[in-house]
């Protein structure tokens, strides 16, 4: 049986930081109270002219070098995404031009935070079905062009950055499950909305929409749904949370983070955790989370590790990975 191994990883980040005291110059927030409720410090910005698929592109280099791959060699590539570069062509295709690919197939997901999950399940079986023998898949995103910077409750909050894997086929289980769900039903709690009256020139950036979020409720939703996923990825694959050697969240908010590790009954030294230097990069948080752990060593082959990620929409999603 052909199984779907992650072979490489690779992220990126602008140079770009905007700490908390930047924060409080902008508009009435303080670092202890942006501390406190989300546990990030600082964030990094795209640069003006800075594309969704400018990150992207080293992110997807670096992944693929640690594959010991060429670009050439890549016949899949996915961009989850939910700030494209373009309404078309896909960021994926433009990135496909970056990158000096011709002819294998190139899509974007978009599913917001939940998307680098998303997309993992669809290469999956990809591969899996031998469709693909060398997968790229991306989580990048641009949220920077969508924030309404004079919104103290959600500027705060967002980033920018692009994590990757290479997936190729395995005789060894590799990806052992993904768990992807959706529910519109709640798509009023996290959205986005046309600019505000008193936007100025600034706070505007490139967006056309920003993005508006009920945050008590979103933090109650995502707190009972990531814990309800956890269930259902373990008890797909019969193991128990002691068997998880790392959990790989999406990076939204320390305080979810820390629920969902409870529920685990894992202590937050098992758990990778980098919002508080990257704060929410939506598609791209799972990936970058997932490389800096790999490349620091905590990480190590043969780990059972458990990503998951909810986003707007809702939706919500899961991968339980040998690495």
């Amino acid at each position: 049986m052909i199984h779907a191994r992650i072979t490489g990883t690779g992220s990126f980040l602008p140079e770009r930081i905007l700490t908390n005291q930047d924060l409080e110059r902008m508009v009435d927030t303080s670092d202890s109270w942006i501390r406190e409720r989300t546990g990030i410090e600082q964030r990094h910005i795209a640069e003006t002219g800075q594309l969704t698929s400018d990150l992207a592109e080293p992110a997807a280099r670096a992944a693929l070098a640690a594959a010991g791959r060429r670009p050439d060699e890549v016949d899949l590539l996915i961009v989850a995404t939910t700030t494209p570069d373009r309404v078309f062509p896909s960021t994926a295709c433009l990135l496909q031009q970056k990158l000096g690919i011709h002819g294998s197939p190139a899509f974007d997901i978009q599913a917001v935070c939940t998307g680098f999950v998303y997309a993992l399940s669809v290469a999956e079986k990809f591969i899996k079905t031998g469709a693909a023998r060398c997968a790229l898949v991306i989580g990048a995103e641009t949220l920077s062009r969508i924030v309404n910077w004079n919104d103290r409750g959600t500027c705060v909050l967002f980033a920018d950055g692009a994590g990757a894997v290479v997936l190729e086929p395995s005789e060894e289980a590799g990806i052992l499950s993904t768990h992807i769900h959706a529910d519109g039903a709640y798509e009023s709690l996290l959205t986005t909305v046309k600019p505000p009256p008193d936007a100025t020139p600034e706070s505007l950036a490139d967006g056309t929409a920003f993005i508006e979020m009920r945050g008590n409720e979103v933090f109650k939703m995502a707190v009972n749904t990531l814990g309800r996923i956890v269930d259902e990825t373990l008890d797909a694959a019969g193991l128990s949370y002691a068997d998880i050697d790392w959990l790989v969240p999406h990076q939204a908010n320390i305080r979810i983070i820390q629920a969902t590790a409870r529920k685990l009954g894992m202590p937050m030294e098992r758990v990778v955790v980098t919002v508080n230097r990257h704060g929410n990069t939506s598609a791209a948080s799972v990936p970058l989370a997932l490389d800096t752990a790999v490349r620091d060593g905590r990480i190590q082959r043969g780990d059972m590790l458990l990503l998951e990620a909810f986003g707007g929409g809702f939706t919500w999603g899961s991968a339980l990975i040998r690495y």
